[in-house]
């Protein structure tokens, strides 16, 4: 409305300026049947611009006194033509901003007036009646199709805000699932190594030294993977490589477990599944480093051709879980919402004496498995110890 607001003193100008000159105009084309402008007249020519200045405020009133003035300009016999522009300005403004059943009225009132004018007048001729009428519907028909445009826009920009914002909103999820998975990964990892540090730092300083430099590593990486989410905030900041299986061993490493690394097969994977998968590793190693610490992890990749297995087991805890009773517990069911998303499932629970994390996500289907390059992690079936 401010916008629209803005441009009213110069349309009134315009208007002005086009009936008083256009109507001098005019009155040479119809002064043998016509009156000439006088006083009264061009008073009568700037009420019509005056009321197209203020229609917004006063919708009724500028339109009651612009019809006046119209009708009585045109019965005071002065040249027809320009003095039309601001009603018409008037009823296609009311057509436009949704108050159409008083601009049909309003069209209306005018049509009865120019027949009961021509009548009156003498003018009493079908024809000219006929073109006064296909005249007024055309023009609000026109009214009407640019109001359905108008709409129609207005609609697709809404729909457009709307999906902006919705994509915003999960941009804005991802990055906080994000944040949380490498929060909750990284504090728990110190603080269990910081708990060793702890237990150990007088009898075995040796060992106490290995957990203090796991810890400085684990707040490093922390660090860094924050500014990787953080950065996407910050219009053209550079963002680094999204988390994916290749740092498999580095996470393996830095988890204090004794992780062993297997995979079955090779194919390039889509980026969402890939961190999908690290994600679900690495929460599954923070679990087990919370409840199952000293137990030996077995990771499992199968890159099948319609699905990708991640299958993540321990062999249970063998010295007691200093973190055991601690944390949101919502590490499982955090790890089923990403494989839910993508479509895949998650199964988690109690296996031989240890616990056992399965997730299949699915994959685009593909005519053969393709082949990465061999200094990949993932190039070749392996099998690595960490």
């Amino acid at each position: 409305m401010r916008t629209k607001s803005v441009y009213s003193p110069y349309l009134a100008l315009i208007v002005a300026v086009a009936q008083v000159v256009m109507s001098e105009g005019a009155y040479w084309g119809q002064r043998s049947f016509r009156s000439p402008l006088d006083p009264w007249a061009y008073g009568l020519l700037l009420v019509g611009p005056l009321m197209v200045l203020v229609r917004r405020r006063f919708p009724v009133t500028s339109l009651v006194v612009t019809l006046a003035a119209t009708f009585a300009f045109v019965w005071g016999g002065y040249p027809y033509g320009p003095i039309f522009f601001s009603p018409a300005i008037l009823i296609f403004t009311l057509i436009t901003e949704k108050r159409r059943l008083l601009g049909w009225i309003t069209a209306g009132v005018m049509l009865a007036f120019f027949l009961i004018y021509a009548y009156l007048s003498g003018q009493r001729d079908f024809f000219h009646d006929v073109w006064i009428t296909t005249f007024m519907l055309l023009f609000m028909v026109i009214a009407e199709l640019i109001r359905i445009a108008m709409e129609r826009r207005s609609e697709r920009q809404r729909m457009q805000e709307e999906e902006s914002r919705r994509q915003a909103s999960e941009e804005r999820l991802t990055m906080a699932q994000e944040l949380h998975d490498v929060l909750a990964h990284n504090i728990s990892l110190i603080h269990v190594q910081a708990s060793t540090a702890l237990h150990l730092i007088d009898d075995h300083p040796e060992q106490a030294r290995t957990a203090l430099a796991t810890i400085k590593t684990a707040s490093k990486e922390v660090l860094g993977e924050m500014r990787s989410v953080l950065n996407v905030l910050r219009e053209g900041a550079p963002r680094s490589p999204t988390a994916g299986l290749d740092r498999l061993d580095d996470l393996a490493e830095r988890s204090g477990l004794d992780v062993t690394i297997k995979r079955v097969g090779s194919r390039a994977l889509p980026p969402t599944v890939e961190r999908a998968a690290y994600r679900i590793v690495q929460e599954s190693l923070t679990n087990a480093a919370r409840h199952a610490p000293g137990s030996r992890v077995t990771v499992r990749l199968e890159y099948g051709e319609r699905e990708l297995a991640v299958l993540v087991t321990d062999t249970g805890a063998t010295r007691p879980a200093v973190l055991s009773e601690e944390g949101s517990g919502n590490g499982i069911p955090g790890m089923r919402e990403r494989a839910s998303a993508l479509g895949g499932t998650l199964e988690a629970g109690p296996a031989d004496g240890g616990f056992r994390v399965e997730a299949r996500l699915p994959l685009p289907s593909a005519s053969a498995p393709e082949s990465a390059p061999e200094s990949a992690p993932a190039s070749a079936p392996a099998e690595e110890n960490s």
